[in-house]
């Protein structure tokens, strides 16, 4: 008979991408890990590899449950340009709220190890391309609808959101100042009109 784990995969997952997004990689250990997630050593390994395959596991994890997810959200509930500058505004309250100085963990990962490794800069730049997608598409769904200028060209105003979104979410852990987040989402409101 194969052997079953005796524990829940999926939460333990999260229970790691959280000891990494509060921590980073580095400061994370191997026993920071078997404790958070409340399994043995043995079953770390056997279940999600090394501390790296378990670190790119729980980005994976990260960015389908907390940017995907929410992106997906964002275009159900709200018309493009309000759902372009609910990305800002929402992000500004994670800041100001409870746990808000952990930032965003790919956010975090680009500055700690895309430097230094291709894979995990592959899966970063993944997430801020489909973020820049996100906006793209809806600067041109916009248009379509009359609530965003033709003068606006798609391509260079994602790019510009893109950049302004990661330094929001810089700033968002080093001065998360509520006058100085919301400079930024006036300049990205600023780049829809």
């Amino acid at each position: 008979m194969p052997w079953e784990k005796q524990f829940d995969v999926d939460g333990a997952l999260t229970k790691a991408m959280n000891a990494f997004w509060a921590r980073g990689y580095e400061a994370t250990s191997m026993q920071d890990l078997v404790d958070c997630m409340g399994i043995n050593r043995g079953s770390v390994y056997a279940t999600f590899g090394n501390k790296r395959s378990l670190f790119i596991q729980a980005l994976r994890h990260y960015d389908g449950l907390h940017r995907r997810t929410w992106v997906e959200g964002l275009c159900r509930s709200r018309g493009p340009k309000d759902a372009i500058l609910a990305a800002f505004e929402e992000a500004i309250a994670a800041a100001l709220g409870t746990g808000g100085r952990d930032g965003c963990l790919l956010v975090n990962t680009a500055l700690e190890l895309s430097p230094h490794d291709r894979e995990i800069c592959h899966i970063v730049a993944e997430g801020q391309t489909e973020m820049e997608t996100f906006f793209a598409h809806k600067i041109a769904e916009g248009q379509g609808r009359g609530d965003i200028p033709e003068t606006v060209d798609a391509g260079e105003t994602a790019c510009a959101l893109l950049s302004l979104f990661i330094g929001l979410r810089v700033l968002a852990r080093s001065r998360p100042e509520p006058p100085l987040l919301h400079a930024v989402a006036r300049q990205a409101k600023a780049l829809l009109e």
